[in-house]
């Protein structure tokens, strides 16, 4: 491998790794049940806070609603993650390494 290649490849790998670690130092928003619950977390997948609207529940009844709304918005947070973090790396490596990231 001729070395200008082999910069280029450094050079790559060392923009991945900065792209990374962007990535898991930005913050995410989730939400569901028409903003009833709204999670943050960091682009590593570590929650960091979580609200819940003071009329999400009347009575325990509504319990199963919340926790179903909740697990939405979780959901709905990790997908963002998800397809950011696919849109970022794959700068990097063209869409043609699945399950590298």
């Amino acid at each position: 491998m001729n070395p200008g290649m082999i910069k280029k490849l450094q050079k790559m790998q060392k923009d991945m790794v900065n792209a990374q670690k962007e990535l898991e130092a930005s913050t995410f928003y989730g939400s569901a049940g028409g903003q009833m619950v709204k999670v943050e977390f960091t682009g590593d997948r570590k929650m960091k806070n979580i609200v819940i609207q003071g009329d999400a529940m009347e009575s325990l009844d509504d319990l199963e609603l919340l926790q179903d709304t909740i697990v939405a918005a979780v959901n709905d947070c990790i997908k963002k993650i998800d397809d950011e973090t696919e849109s970022v790396m794959s700068q990097f490596t063209g869409g043609g390494m699945p399950g590298l990231f």
